[in-house]
């Protein structure tokens, strides 16, 4: 039986694995840079973290989960996103305490599962990289969150982006619009999708996500949430587009914009890929917002929270795109050393091991291949410099180096073979 990777899944392939380290480089630094630190949380949980965090009604729960039971009989899941188990980190940790500082930052990156159609920049198994803060509600905090998303994309070069931006107001002010929204969806009640009759009494808001295309017509002429803002939360989400203007970020209001978890208040938004990598098609590329009652809901103290996720396959397609990048980050070797007779195999196999102790990277031929065949393979592997070595060369301890970019050569001696050396 010749086995493959189960479907929606996919293998990295050292070619490809260089785009990643890439990724997830910049994001690690600029998260740094911004006062974050990484946490690392477990990738399955209790099953009712995720239905407490994004809601039954979500997608997620009620259609994407991999659940299972264990052999303790408890009911398990594997994270379909990374906020929940952080915040159940934040709590039992109790990250809260005034030991911390506040707000308390920390991002996270790895995979997630979600049993969906695989397609295009879509796999079940799939990861992300994301940032939480705790414990401050500021628009400051909400502007800089986005600034540290559009930081990402920018120092990756992927410019065609568009922010979108759009509240969801207080507690207060989401109860009067989910009651207007109530009101002006029950009339269509009949012609509404079953996920979306089931959503109108559960959680309405839901309903304006809806893929559905009678959905769609029908909620294109609903009320919208920006006229049922209290006072204070129009002012909260003023003072977040002031700070982003202050930041020089462009966004565009979207007020159908509406996040598919449940936990979002105030500030959500996306960025979104407008260039046509993908057939076209704008695609959602980072998103997020505040979630001020999420921390209370999975068991802890009140605490105001913001962060966003950012799906790694989306942008590693696009990345991949880039001839340019992809040539730069190919993995080169330093030194190809190439061996003249069969006597020197011993010595060169020490030669190696000197000389990446002195933090060169190193290679020679394994299979007894011809003066020839080496320096191909030499080329193959992209070394900067080869070395032929024989009986006088290890006698000596002089060896001529061959710079292979321009085939110039020079003698060092082996003590002098040095990682500056070589970069001067």
């Amino acid at each position: 039986m010749v086995y493959q990777r189960p479907k929606g899944t996919n293998d990295v392939l050292p070619q490809e694995a260089v785009i990643w380290q890439k990724l997830e480089n910049t994001e690690r630094q600029i998260a740094a840079k911004f006062g974050y630190s990484e946490i690392r949380v477990p990738i399955f949980e209790n099953l009712n973290l995720f239905q407490r965090s994004a809601g039954e009604t979500s997608d997620v729960v009620a259609k994407e989960m991999y659940e299972f039971t264990d052999k303790g009989n408890r009911k398990m899941a594997l994270r379909p996103e990374g906020t929940a188990g952080v915040v159940r980190a934040y709590i039992e940790n109790k990250l809260f305490g005034p030991e911390f500082a506040k707000p308390f930052k920390v991002y996270y990156l790895g995979p997630m599962f979600r049993y969906e159609r695989p397609q295009s920049g879509r796999s079940r198994q799939f990861n992300q990289f994301g940032v939480e803060a705790f414990g401050v509600e500021d628009p400051r905090l909400d502007a800089e969150t986005i600034t540290l998303a559009v930081e990402i994309l920018k120092t990756l070069e992927i410019t065609e982006v568009k922010v979108a931006l759009n509240t969801l107001g207080d507690q207060e002010s989401r109860q009067a619009y989910e009651k207007a929204l109530v009101d002006y969806l029950t009339p269509y009640e009949a012609e509404l999708s079953e996920d979306s009759k089931i959503r109108l009494v559960k959680n309405p808001l839901r309903i304006l996500d809806s893929k559905d295309p009678t959905d769609q017509k029908i909620v294109a002429d609903a009320p919208k949430i920006i006229d049922y803002l209290t006072d204070s939360a129009a002012q909260y989400f003023e003072e977040v587009k002031k700070y982003l203007a202050l930041n020089g970020i462009d966004f565009v209001i979207d007020e159908e914009l509406v996040r598919g978890l449940d936990y979002y208040n105030h500030t959500i938004f996306e960025l979104i890929y407008t260039g046509d990598r993908f057939g076209g098609s704008e695609l959602t590329l980072i998103a997020g917002g505040r979630y001020n009652q999420l921390v209370e809901e999975l068991g802890g103290p009140a605490t105001p929270g913001v962060g966003f996720g950012l799906g790694e396959e989306r942008l590693i397609e696009i990345l991949a795109q880039n001839e340019d990048l992809k040539e730069e980050l190919q993995p080169e070797v330093d030194l190809f050393l190439v061996g003249v007779e069969e006597e020197s195999v011993p010595e060169i196999f020490q030669l190696a091991n000197t000389l990446r102790e002195r933090g060169l990277s190193v290679a020679y031929d394994y299979t007894g291949r011809s003066l020839k065949s080496q320096f191909k393979l030499a080329n193959r592997l992209k070394s900067r410099y080869t070395i032929v070595i024989g009986s006088k060369e290890i006698a000596d301890k002089v060896y001529r180096l061959k710079k292979m970019s321009d085939g110039t050569e020079f003698e060092l001696a082996l003590k002098d073979i040095t990682k500056g050396r070589l970069e001067d």
